[in-house]
């Protein structure tokens, strides 16, 4: 193992925490998923973020519409071809999540020990003593003691900015709820969380359907952030509904885990999805605080033994405001990547945050840090252990690969894919060089038209730790010849000098298909 990669298990040299960080072309292993919104939609914005090292771009369908999001998106477009950087596109669902309305905008001020009703009523005003919300089985849903916190993009509980209530009593569809701390809730929407209470709405509800089919189907969505996912078949439901569609029969499916009820059926919708998000905000409150840390743990591993990513949120929260995360965040940030989680999702801190490029950069830079001393031999043993015998040929070559490239200390691994299976696959194992997915074009028919496949695959790729893909050129996808593949090898390896991180005399490891067979072989790069 490179003299860089410190076991965390042995004494990590006090020399090596006084190098100062090194930037590198790839940022990070590790990927960022950033929300865009107000503070992160222009293109120059866009560009400074994609520079940072974001990989996945966030479009939050709980608030704007599809035009505002629209017109961000083409300036994502456009900030991808000025920096010639990958960028995947994440559509996060409303599901049945809870709102509360505050249409003329006014500062609601709350105080403590005081009462306020929460209402179904749209008709009337928020104020210090009514809320507006929009499920009317709230009253039926809760019972006297209950806590539910309102505030904007989520809350702790003990925030000025959000509000913790406890149900008192119910007035036919009113609920009336002692306030438990004082607080200015500010802006024209806000999220509702009512701990551990089932709220009886579908979690793909009307509006994500008209969504889906419209903003989209439009723009190819390579990701759907599934809110609230509380069943296996909830994740079941959204792919025969993206089937139905056609064009988005490739769109991955993350189910993000937010309730108890998510946590409690997580193996079954770990099986069925095709990553998983941890959403710490929500769960946070439905969960006793000294829980979520096991969740965390117990959750990412069971990800990377099935080998799908791990999404964490709710990281930086305080850099929303500030230019520095406290100490805890950024402990906190280096230990999900020590637990072995494939990405960082930032909401509040991108979307509407004063400094959405530092967060992305500073979040990066933990990240980069913490994989230096990754235990990644432990690691490797326990993910071989874990997998069933025999093995099948893909994943026994896959962690053969890995194996062979941290023997021979190669620089970086490179992989022949037209799924992005046999990168996932080698991603699984966790080694310690990048491995750049060269992905190969498909050409299919649907009997009506010709296309090429590969796109989605190469973005989809974003969202696992470690890989950085790059997409061949159409023309080799019908050839598949000794000659093309070295011509294709080649670009690659050029393309992994440009980026810096293979230089004279490295050796490389690479992985392709050859007819029926897949094969491992390691070449050293001359002058």
């Amino acid at each position: 193992m490179q003299a860089t990669h410190l076991l965390l298990e042995e004494p990590i040299r006090m020399i090596s925490i006084l190098e100062p960080s090194k930037s590198s072309f790839f940022p990070a292993m590790t990927k960022i998923v950033g929300t865009l919104g107000p503070k992160s939609r222009s293109a120059e914005v866009i560009e400074g973020c994609l520079k940072a090292g974001l990989s996945v771009a966030r479009f939050d369908f709980s608030w704007g519409n599809g035009e505002y999001h629209q017109e961000t998106l083409e300036n994502l477009k456009n900030a991808v071809k000025n920096t010639k950087k990958l960028c995947a596109v994440m559509l996060d669902t409303l599901g049945p999540e809870l709102q509360v309305f505050n249409k003329n905008g006014a500062p609601i001020e709350l105080e403590a020990n005081a009462f306020v009703t929460l209402t179904p009523d749209s008709s009337r005003e928020a104020s210090s003593e009514v809320l507006p919300i929009n499920y009317a089985g709230l009253a039926q849903a809760v019972k006297h003691g209950d806590m539910i916190f309102v505030g904007q993009y989520l809350f702790t509980g003990s925030e000025t900015t959000s509000v913790w209530l406890e149900v008192a009593e119910m007035k036919g569809q009113d609920v009336v709820c002692l306030v438990k701390n004082t607080a200015t809730l500010a802006g024209s929407l806000f999220t509702m969380h009512a701990s551990q209470v089932r709220i009886d709405l579908p979690t793909l509800s009307d509006a994500d359907k008209h969504v889906i089919s419209t903003w989209g189907v439009k723009n190819n969505i390579d990701f759907i952030s599934l809110s609230y996912t509380r069943h296996a078949e909830d994740v079941r439901q959204t792919r025969a509904y993206l089937s139905k569609l056609g064009e988005l029969h490739q769109t991955q499916i993350f189910a993000k885990i937010e309730t108890i009820e998510g946590l409690k059926h997580f193996d079954e919708i770990l099986q069925e999805a095709d990553g998983i998000i941890l959403s710490r905000g929500n769960l946070g409150i439905d969960l006793p605080p000294e829980k979520v840390f096991l969740f965390q743990k117990a959750a990412v591993y069971k990800c990377n033994m099935a080998g799908k990513p791990s999404i964490i949120t709710r990281v930086v929260d305080s850099m929303t405001d500030n230019l520095r995360p406290t100490r805890a965040e950024a402990t906190d940030v280096a230990n999900a990547v020590l637990d072995g989680t494939d990405g960082i999702l930032l909401g509040a801190e991108t979307l509407r945050g004063l400094y959405p490029i530092e967060t992305i950069s500073i979040v990066g830079k933990i990240c980069a840090e913490a994989e230096k001393v990754f235990n990644q031999a432990a690691y490797f043993k326990k993910t071989v252990k874990y997998v069933d015998e025999p093995m099948t040929h893909l994943e026994s070559i896959a962690s053969s690969a890995v194996r062979a490239a941290i023997k021979v200390k190669a620089s970086v691994i490179v992989v022949f894919t037209s799924s992005g299976r046999a990168a996932r696959l080698i991603a699984k194992y966790r080694p310690t060089m990048p491995i750049l997915s060269v992905v190969i074009p498909r050409l299919t028919t649907n009997w009506l038209k010709w296309s090429f496949t590969g796109a989605f695959q190469a973005r989809q790729c974003l969202a696992v730790r470690g890989v950085f893909p790059m997409l061949a050129d159409p023309k080799h996808a019908a050839e598949s010849t000794s000659a093309t593949n070295e011509s294709i090898l080649k670009i690659a390896l050029d393309h992994g000098k440009a980026a810096g991180v293979i230089k004279p005399h490295d050796r490389i490891v690479v992985f392709q298909k050859v007819g029926d067979s897949s094969v491992v072989k390691i070449i050293e790069l001359e002058e």
